[in-house]
């Protein structure tokens, strides 16, 4: 996407879903036409759009419970996960502190004009997000 003269495009990190859909849900609902939120992975890539939520009876793989990589297409085999699933913030072992940096891995992208710029900082910083 190329921002036009005047459009500035503002990021801000999240450490959880649901304060970053909040916040998305809000400048929406303001006005802002151009909002998205995404999941920021330390492996470039997310293999599915939702994580396997235990309470709801979807914990297929426990890659899924935690990395969002439970589910299958083309470009994902077993073989893949098997190796996710050894990562330390799977399995609980070795590092500790190899989570998402900074520990927020949600991710707002509002795209507004220089003017409206200052009422989606403080919106999304209300939310909990750091820009």
């Amino acid at each position: 996407m190329q921002l036009s003269p005047g459009e500035r495009a503002l990021l801000a990190y999240f450490p959880n879903s649901n304060a970053a859909e909040s916040a998305a849900q809000e400048l929406k609902n303001s006005g802002y036409e151009n909002v998205q939120v995404d999941r920021v992975s330390k492996y470039g890539v997310s293999n599915n759009a939702e994580m396997n939520n235990p309470l709801m009876g979807r914990a297929e793989t426990i890659t899924g419970l935690t990395l969002f990589s439970a589910g299958t297409d083309r470009l994902v085999d077993n073989d893949t996960r098997v190796l996710l699933g050894a990562d330390p913030s799977v399995s609980g072992y070795g590092n500790p502190n190899s989570g998402v940096a900074g520990g927020s891995s949600f991710m707002v992208t509002v795209v507004t004009g220089d003017e409206d710029a200052g009422q989606a900082e403080e919106i999304l910083k209300n939310n909990g997000g750091k820009l």
